[in-house]
Order: structure tokens, then C-alpha cells, then sequence
């Protein structure tokens, strides 16, 4: 089985350790982070979702003229926009990239962060209203006629289908969220349902709930799981540079009287009760960050050599995760590194893997 691996593009420098303090919109930036990934080897790179950060959709086209091959996973949230006007907009960005668009649909997370947007719906009724809107999505994506609509959050007449999509029958559907509504929405609709980077037991425990949920639906979903890897020589420098990124993170935050607030979405509820039982689980599965911060992001690391992280996805690759969304605490950098270093490791280790799976011809 092929593995599919994800990066991460931001439109300016940053992160956790460097928060941007230039321009929101670097075209030159984006570009060299672009083409970085399609270097390196990844075969994706997500655009993120930003209340208060540059449109993703935008990006996502600035994304695709500067490559070639690179895929995108454009994070995209419901009720932002009517949906027949998204389904012409990610249609013609399907276009534009020929088919090399995914969507990310994110539902909720921060009920502040929401309202900056003009949503003030309470969680489960912002799934309620995402599984509608995908029905509506794809309703007109795959219509060869105008489209009637009649739901509880969206009621259209005559939307056209006139802007098809490259894929068919529509662009892919990645998905996340670890609450019950999320896990009943993901059951319908993801053709990719994503983790944040917990414990293998917690992997192994949410990814047998999801997959029962879709079966009821006679769905198959991927799964993919979210890292922040450090990688170094040896494992003592990877610590090394572990200890460094926390303290890092700490300064940043501190300089910018940040604190870690308890956190509202599922997701982020599971890190931190995970982070409680150690600072190191499963041997590399790193927790300083998470803690840190809160965890409102994906923010656990897998910690050593390339060989050694390869070994630790591998064992995520077993429990049947076949998507692999890396991106580090220096974003460019990282991206070049795991070009050279980590991405040749886990595509050498998931091939052993299933030579080792497959019985040797009589």
C-alpha cells in the first residue's frame, strides 16, 4: 500500500518558535515553500484556515501556479460561504491545479476564533450544518442538471453545475474531528479521516470507532495522522533540538503574554490528557509542546534519527494510518530536511513493511 505524505504551507514565515511579525502575505515566501515541497518529495501540502490570516483559497491558487505536481489540501470551513458559490469556487480551483485539490474540512475548534467569521452556531450544530453543507457540495458537483436544495441551513433553487470538477466523481474529502458529531459527520463524508499525533492505543482505539461508524454507511475511509518531527544525526542531537524548540516556544510565548487556556475542541482535550501521562510516550511520541501551548494545534512530536521516526510511523502504518501530514518548528527549513533525510526513510520502511506483509510465492 502507497503512503501519502503532507506538508504544510503558510503564506509568511512563523511558527511556534518565530511568530510572524512582517507582512501577512508573502508571494516570494510561498513560492520557495511551494516548490520545497514538490523537491522534497511530499505529496501534498495542507493550506490552513485563518480567521485572521490570508484566504486559503487564494494561497491554495498561488500554491498550484508555482508547481507541478504538488498536491493541495486546502482547509475550507463550512458556512463561511453559500455553498453553490464554493462549490463553483473549489471547482475551478480543481481546474486550475488539474485535479490536484483535496479539501480539509474543519468544522469548528474555537468558539472566538469562529465568531470572528460571523458564526456563532454551538458545536454539534455546526456539524449538523457541515454534513449538510457536503451534501450540498456534492449534490451540485455531481449534477448534469440544475440543482434543487432544501435543507435546514442551506435551501438553494437552481444552482448550476456548469463548473465541473477535474476529479470525479468530486474533489476528495479529508476530515477531522474527534467528538461524537464529528466521528458521525466523518462517517458520511470522509474519503480521509484525520488525527492529531496521539499514543498508539489512543490511534488504534479512535481509528476502530471511525472505521465501525463509516462501515455502517459502506464507506472505507484512509486514515492519516499529524506530526512535528524532529530529526537529527543521532538521537541525543534530536533531544537536543527538542529541548531547544520548547524553550523556544516558552520565550515566544512568553514575549507575547500568551498562556496555555484549556482548550474547547475534542481533539485538543485528548492531547493534553495524553500529554498527562508523560512527557515521552511510546518511546519517542514527544508531549513538550502540546503541553506548552495547550495543544490547539497539531503540536506532538515524533523525536531521533529519520530511521528511528520512520520506525515510529511505521507503527502507526500498521494500525492502518496511510497518510502521514509531517511539518516541523522551522517550516522551510524542515520541509528541505525531511526531503533529504526522513521522507526517503519512511517510504524504505513502509515498502519493508508490506514486503514483510506479503507470503512469499510458494
Amino acid at each position: 500500500m502507497s503512503v501519502e505524505i503532507i506538508g504544510m504551507i503558510t503564506a509568511a514565515p512563523g511558527s511556534e518558535v518565530d511568530q510572524p511579525t512582517g507582512a501577512a502575505v508573502d508571494p516570494i515566501f510561498i513560492t520557495r515553500m511551494a516548490q520545497a515541497h514538490e523537491t522534497a518529495g511530499f505529496d501534498r501540502a495542507l493550506i490552513g484556515y485563518f480567521s485572521n490570516g490570508p484566504e486559503g483559497s487564494l494561497v491554495s491558487s498561488h500554491v498550484a501556479a508555482a508547481t507541478q505536481r504538488l498536491g493541495i489540501l486546502l482547509a475550507y470551513r463550512p458556512g463561511v460561504i453559500a455553498a453553490p458559490l464554493a462549490a463553483r469556487q473549489l471547482a475551478t480551483l480543481d481546474q486550475f491545479s488539474r485535479g490536484r485539490l483535496a479539501l480539509n474540512v474543519v468544522s469548528g475548534g474555537n468558539d472566538a476564533d469562529l465568531r470572528r467569521d460571523g458564526d456563532f452556531l454551538d458545536h454539534d450544530a455546526r456539524y449538523t450544518r457541515t454534513d449538510e453543507y457536503l451534501d450540498a457540495l456534492k449534490s451540485i458537483w455531481t449534477a448534469d442538471a440544475p440543482v434543487d436544495f432544501h435543507g435546514e441551513h442551506y435551501r438553494f433553487e437552481q444552482a448550476s453545475p456548469a463548473v465541473p470538477t477535474w476529479q470525479k466523481p468530486h474533489i476528495p474529502i479529508y476530515f477531522s474531528g474527534a467528538s461524537d458529531a464529528a466521528i458521525d459527520v466523518a462517517a458520511r463524508h470522509a474519503d480521509t479521516y484525520m488525527l492529531w499525533g496521539e499514543p498508539l492505543d489512543a490511534v488504534e482505539s479512535l481509528v476502530t470507532r471511525v472505521r465501525a461508524a463509516a462501515q455502517r454507511h459502506g464507506r472505507k475511509p484512509r486514515f492519516s495522522i499529524s506530526f512535528r518531527p524532529i530529526v537529527a544525526d543521532t538521537e541525543a542531537q534530536a533531544w537536543e533540538c527538542a529541548d531547544d524548540v520548547l524553550r523556544q516556544v516558552k520565550a515566544t510565548r512568553a514575549s507575547l503574554g500568551l498562556r496555555a487556556e484549556a482548550p474547547e475542541n475534542v481533539g485538543s482535550q485528548r492531547l493534553l490528557a495524553a500529554a498527562q501521562r508523560g512527557d515521552v510516550l511510546d518511546e519517542r511520541l514527544w508531549m513538550g509542546v502540546a503541553k506548552a501551548t495547550g495543544a490547539r494545534w497539531n503540536s506532538t512530536s515524533l523525536v531521533g534519527t529519520p530511521e528511528q521516526v520512520a520506525r515510529a510511523l511505521g507503527r502507526y502504518y500498521q494500525l492502518g494510518v496511510d497518510t502521514f501530514l509531517i511539518r516541523g518548528f522551522d517550516p522551510l527549513g524542515d520541509t528541505i530536511r525531511y526531503g533529504e533525510t526522513l521522507i526517503p526513510a519512511i517510504r524504505r520502511h513502509v515498502a519493508e513493511l508490506d514486503r514483510q506483509r506479503t507470503p512469499r510465492a510458494a
